[in-house]
Order: C-alpha cells, then sequence, then structure tokens
C-alpha cells in the first residue's frame, strides 16, 4: 500500500471533451482580444522569436539532401531536382498551409495543436469529439518531444562551421554547445517579449545574409532559377524511385519550423508573423536555397558544406558567430511554443499544476514555465553529447514534427469540414487544406525510415509525455469521483442545517469546489466536525473554458443560495491563471454584498491511497501518486496567500 499527500486543487475546469455545457463558449464570449504594442515592435518580436527554426535551416537541409542522394548529389538534374522539391515543399508546407491556412485557425488568438483541438471540440460538429481530443494530445505530445531536439541540433550545425574555418577547432565544437545551449537556457526566465526584442535585429541582419549571399551565387549562375518549375522535383523522383524516401526525408528538414510558427501564434498575433514571412523570411530562405544549388552546380566540391562555402574566406567567421547566434533563436522558437503548449495543458487539466510565471505585462502569451524549462535544458545537453554531430542529429530529427503537422492537419480538415456546413468559403478551404494532409502523411512515410537511426528517441519522448498527460488525466478523474461521493446536494445540506443550526461565528469562509451544483466536502467537514457556520460562506468553483481568454465582463456569476450562503462560478480561458482573491474582489460589485479582502480560505488536503486494483493500472496510480506529490500547492496556484488558508484533510482510496 502507498500513500502520499495530495493538496487537493477542486477548482480546475472540464478537460477537453468532458462537459458539454462549453460547447459554445467561443460564440458566448466573442472575439479574442487585440495583441497590445506598435506593429513594427510585435512583428520584430516575431521575427526574433518565431521564424528562428525555420530560419536557420538552410545550415543542414540542402547538406542533408545532397548526402541522401549520394554520388548522384552533385550532377546538374540532381541539384535542380531538390531544389525544386524545397521550394514547394516551403510552398505548400509552410506558406500556403501554416501562415495561409492554418494561422486564420485561431482560437481567440492562441495557436498550436492543443487550442486547435480545443476549437474543434468547441464548435460541436465533430461526430467523435473525445477521439479528436486523443488525437490532439498525441499532437502536442509529439511537440514536446521535436522540442528537445531541435535546439540541439540547430546550435551544433552552426558551431560545426567552425571546422570549415579551421580544423583544428573541431574539438572546441561540443563543449561550445554545450555553453550556447546553457545560457540560452538561462535567459528564458526574461521571457519572449524581451527575448524577441532582442533577438529581433540579429535575425533581421541574419535573414539579409543569407538572402544577400544566395542573390550572389545565383547572379552568377541563374540557370538555377529553373528548379522553380515542379516539372523538375517530378523527373528527378521519377528518376530516382529507390532513394526518393530518403531526399523527402531530408527535404522535409527545410519546413520543421512550420508547427513551432503555429504554436507561437499568441504571443505575438497573426498579423506580424504573415508580414515578415512573406515581406522577409519567405524570399531570404528562397534565396539562400538557390544560391547554395547555385554553387554546386558551379563547384561540386561545395557539396560537403555548400551553407559556408557560399561566404568569402573572409567573411566565414562572422558568418560563423552570426549563425550560432541565429540557431540560439531557432531553439527560441520551439522553446517558446513548448511553454505555450504547457501552459494550455494545465489549464485544460492535462498535466498536473507547475509554476508559471507572467513575462510581460502587455502581451498574456509571453510566459515561463522553470520546470519545463530545467527538462528541455537537461535532454537536450543529452543529446548533443551522445549525438556529437549535427549529421547523426539530422537522422533522428523530423519524425516526431511530421506526426504533429499530420495531426494538425486533420484537425483543420475536421474544422473546416464542420464549418463548410453552413459556411461557403469553408469549403474551398477545406478543399485547398484536404490535399496538403497527404503530403504530410507522405513525408511520415518517408521519414519512418530515420526510427532505426535515432528518430526512435523523440518519438520515445512523446510516447513518455502521451503516458504522462494520460495518466494524469485518468487519476484526476478517479479521485474526482471518490470526493464527489463525500459532497452533499445542497437541498440536503441546507435541510440538516436548519435541523441543528451550528454555531455562527464572524467573518467570511471561501471553500473551493469543482463541483458548482453540490455542497464541497471541506464545508461538510467543517461543519459536521466544528460545528460552526461563518456569517459569510462562500463556495467558490473555478471552470476552465475551451477558449484563451475570458472578457471580464462574462467571466463571473454571483448567486445567493441561503441567508449565510453564496455561490461564486468563475470562468477562465486555458492560457489564464485564476487569482481567486482578484476574482472575489470583482465579485463584490456583482452582488456578493460583503467585503472578502479578510477572508479564509478552505481547502482540502487528503492522503491519496492504492487500495484497489480497478479503474487503473497500479504503475499509473504510482506515477499519478508521484506527479500529485510533487504538483504546485493548491494555494499558490490559485493566488491565495499562505497565512489566509486552513487545510482540511482526510483519505481518499484509488
Amino acid at each position: 500500500m502507498t500513500e502520499a499527500s495530495e493538496e487537493t486543487e477542486e477548482g480546475l475546469g472540464a478537460a477537453l471533451g468532458e462537459d458539454a455545457a462549453q460547447s459554445r463558449a467561443s460564440e458566448r464570449y466573442g472575439s479574442a482580444p487585440a495583441h497590445h504594442g506598435p506593429f513594427y515592435l510585435l512583428a520584430l518580436g516575431a521575427l526574433g522569436v518565431v521564424f528562428g527554426d525555420i530560419g536557420t535551416s538552410p545550415l543542414y537541409a540542402f547538406k542533408t539532401c545532397l548526402t541522401a542522394v549520394g554520388p548522384l548529389g552533385t550532377q546538374p538534374l540532381a541539384v535542380l531536382g531538390i531544389l525544386s522539391l524545397i521550394f514547394w515543399a516551403i510552398t505548400l508546407i509552410v506558406t500556403v498551409k501554416y501562415v495561409g491556412l492554418v494561422l486564420r485557425a485561431d482560437n481567440r488568438g492562441e495557436g498550436g495543436v492543443l487550442a486547435l483541438t480545443a476549437l474543434v471540440v468547441t464548435e460541436g460538429r465533430a461526430r467523435h469529439p473525445k477521439l479528436l481530443a486523443a488525437l490532439g494530445l498525441a499532437g502536442c505530445a509529439f511537440f514536446y518531444g521535436d522540442g528537445t531536439i531541435t535546439p540541439a541540433v540547430s546550435v551544433l550545425s552552426a558551431i560545426e562551421g567552425l571546422e570549415v574555418a579551421n580544423p583544428d577547432f573541431a574539438r572546441a565544437v561540443l563543449p561550445l554547445s554545450v555553453i550556447v545551449l546553457l545560457v540560452l537556457f538561462a535567459v528564458q526566465r526574461r521571457g519572449t517579449g524581451s527575448i524577441g526584442n532582442l533577438f529581433g535585429p540579429v535575425m533581421l541582419v541574419w535573414f539579409a545574409a543569407i538572402g544577400a549571399l544566395g542573390a550572389w551565387h545565383i547572379a552568377e549562375h541563374p540557370e538555377v532559377l529553373q528548379a522553380i518549375s515542379p516539372a523538375y522535383a517530378a523527373f528527378f523522383l521519377a528518376q530516382h524511385p529507390g532513394i526518393a524516401s530518403a531526399v523527402l526525408a531530408a527535404v522535409f528538414l527545410a519546413v520543421t519550423g512550420g508547427e513551432a510558427l503555429y504554436a507561437d501564434l499568441g504571443h505575438f498575433g497573426r498579423a506580424p508573423i504573415q508580414l515578415v514571412w512573406y515581406a522577409l523570411v519567405w524570399p531570404a530562405l528562397t534565396l539562400n536555397y538557390f544560391g547554395q544549388g547555385a554553387l554546386v552546380l558551379a563547384d561540386p566540391a561545395a557539396a560537403e558544406n555548400p551553407f559556408y562555402l557560399m561566404a568569402p574566406p573572409q567573411m566565414l567567421i562572422p558568418l560563423v558567430v552570426l549563425a550560432t547566434a541565429a540557431t540560439i533563436i531557432a531553439s527560441q522558437a520551439v522553446i517558446s511554443g513548448v511553454f505555450s503548449m504547457t501552459q494550455q495543458a494545465l489549464q485544460l487539466g492535462f498535466l498536473p499544476r507547475m509554476k508559471v510565471s507572467q513575462t510581460s505585462d502587455q502581451a498574456i502569451g509571453q510566459i515561463y514555465v522553470p520546470a519545463v524549462n530545467a527538462i528541455l535544458c537537461a535532454a537536450t545537453v543529452g543529446l548533443v553529447l551522445y549525438f556529437e554531430s549535427s549529421d547523426r542529429l539530422a537522422n533522428a530529427y523530423g519524425i516526431a514534427v511530421v506526426c504533429t503537422m499530420l495531426i494538425t492537419s486533420l484537425l483543420l480538415d475536421v474544422l473546416l469540414a464542420g464549418r463548410g456546413q453552413t459556411d461557403r468559403p469553408s469549403r474551398w478551404l477545406f478543399a485547398l487544406a484536404l490535399p496538403l494532409g497527404i503530403i504530410d502523411v507522405t513525408f511520415l512515410l518517408s521519414n519512418i525510415e530515420k526510427i532505426p537511426h535515432g528518430g526512435i528517441f523523440p518519438l520515445f519522448c512523446g510516447l513518455v509525455v502521451y503516458v504522462t498527460m494520460r495518466s494524469w488525466m485518468r487519476g484526476r478523474t478517479v479521485v474526482a469521483e471518490q470526493m464527489r461521493r463525500q459532497e452533499r446536494a445542497v437541498k440536503s445540506f441546507l435541510e440538516d442545517v436548519a435541523r441543528q443550526p451550528p454555531q455562527q461565528v464572524p467573518g467570511t469562509a471561501v471553500f473551493l469546489t469543482s463541483n458548482s451544483g453540490t455542497v464541497p466536502r471541506t464545508l461538510v467537514r467543517n461543519v459536521r466536525y466544528n460545528g460552526v457556520l461563518h456569517e459569510h460562506t462562500v463556495l467558490m468553483s473555478v471552470v476552465t473554458e475551451r477558449i484563451p481568454r475570458v472578457p471580464r465582463g462574462g467571466r463571473l456569476k454571483v448567486t445567493r443560495i441561503a441567508p449565510q450562503l453564496w455561490r461564486v462560478e468563475a470562468h477562465v480561458g486555458f492560457m489564464e491563471r485564476a487569482n481567486v482573491p482578484k476574482l472575489l474582489r470583482e465579485s463584490e460589485r456583482l452582488g456578493l454584498g460583503f467585503r472578502t479582502d479578510n477572508a479564509t480560505y478552505f481547502l482540502g488536503r487528503d492522503d491519496i491511497v492504492v487500495a484497489s486494483p480497478r479503474g487503473m493500472a497500479r504503475w499509473r496510480k504510482r506515477l499519478f501518486l508521484i506527479m500529485a506529490r510533487n504538483a504546485e500547492f493548491a494555494g499558490a496556484h490559485f493566488g491565495i496567500p499562505p497565512e489566509r488558508i486552513i487545510e482540511l484533510g482526510g483519505q481518499v482510496q484509488i
């Protein structure tokens, strides 16, 4: 028998698919709030945070494609075929799918696969909401797997440029990579806004530099522009079917930043991201890839490292320094996306409570999660030390993110198909989105070959995250069922109080409860064992809606149940943190009728005991207990001052 102390939180809202009453939340609360701040600063911040991942793909994507082709890689038709594949992959996957379509499928301004899943379930037109919720959860888990490997491959590929400048620097690559990663994760506490403002100018120089290098070599060999025609891609794949899968897996490296781009939507908004992509990032990437191709056409020996060999010898070291700075930013795009995904998962009940720090007073989507930051740091540094080179890491890279991309495509198709029943433009968008999902399937099949060569690691990370989330959700359900048996119906409780009136004591008592239709067991215990009922007793429930943020005007409902008993129901979004004292102060203006500044908060603190083989597997129960024991204290989670908390204990068997 195993016991663990669990600070029982009774204010979490329902997870996806649990409460049909939330199915029209987006309609009930209106449109998304706008991002604050000058547009040019938002665009600069987006450039510094959102596009780092995809912006540094030229460091290794084209080189990896040439390696996958083998000796044929330096032949003109092969070079043009690879360039054509890269160009159309970026155009279709990033420009059309993500920037053109997926960014429009925002959940009141918030992006990412979980936000999209919540949007699909909220609209209520899907036939199998629980299946879609599980699919979105898997997409979230795979995104975590990608988040562990992106910083490692990005930083390694940049610092390996030192070997091109001087082979004697080879020994310094690993330690320098580790130092850079440690510094990157250390500065996360400053927040994505300040980091974006710092990194934005660096990325502006980066894209200008790689675009200029590419344009220079294209001007010398303009025939490379023929690769814009998709005929070269089709001809190459038809001529070399034996290596087509390996080449497509390598080509996919050029678009791996698409999902991070969507996950970071809530940090800066759609308009700045779209503007920066169309005006700067897409043209610069196209110029650089074609410039690398032009260089290899002119000098086949440059296939060894075409990105760095584009630069004149005297500019190589400055380019390595600039590339290192850019890859730090590339890692930031994924890290910021993981933070956003974690916040969503926490509020939707997929993960145990953990500390989330708001890092901006203007943009609510800019957050920092210390525990996740530490785990990502350890995993990323471990990958660098294990794989030791970007070439080996590239073999493991892509399989997890392509799974997330495919899930995003499926959810987008479901969303557009549902909207298309009543909206003609959505029908056209659905007709456009459906073939893009087929492209994702093609990339998934091509990346399967990476699994034996290191691709198993991000998949394993994703599996661990998925099992953890499912175990936490199931454990919460089992515990909640046990707790509800100790709750009382309001009518029955009031009848008992009328028959045996408890002693009335002055002051205000607040009891948190997840069920707005019953009296929580903490109040039942207080009356039964202490024999007292406060002059003002408030039953406080916090409901998490399937929208990112709930406007102030519609998030509170105050009801007087009895002369001494009040109920306050607060609605928050899955990107918000519920500050209970602040919500109660707002309730005073909505009819609560008394001040809550000196209220006492009663929280349940129960021992969770593994006593039955039913409900969950024993190993999952033990995992749940570990997470429950290490979860953030409920009082801190709800912003309640510790000196105003009284805990009432008990025991719950699972």
